[in-house]
């Protein structure tokens, strides 16, 4: 069971580091007014990756890793910037 255990820990940092690069990715397309594409960045995000990262929190039983919470933050503000961006 240690050798799942490690595989899902791994598992879930790499989720994270590819959240953060499409959060990356989302502000230079805001940047340069790819407002579209920057929506499907946020949509990968919110529909596939921070489900996937909950799942494996879930399984594992972390219950203090507030990761999840942080990212559908800066998910949000990005959002209202989305907005912002294309009400201009």
């Amino acid at each position: 069971m240690a050798k799942r255990t490690k595989r899902a820990e791994k598992g879930i940092e790499g989720l994270k580091k590819e959240i953060e690069e499409h959060f990356n990715k989302i502000e230079e397309d805001l940047l340069e007014g790819n407002i579209d594409r920057g929506r499907y960045h946020i949509k990968e995000i919110d529909k596939s990756l921070l489900k996937a990262l909950e799942l494996k929190i879930k399984i594992l039983g972390i219950s203090d890793d507030n990761s999840v919470s942080l990212f559908r933050q800066r998910l949000e503000e990005l959002i209202k910037r989305c907005g912002e961006i294309k009400g201009s």
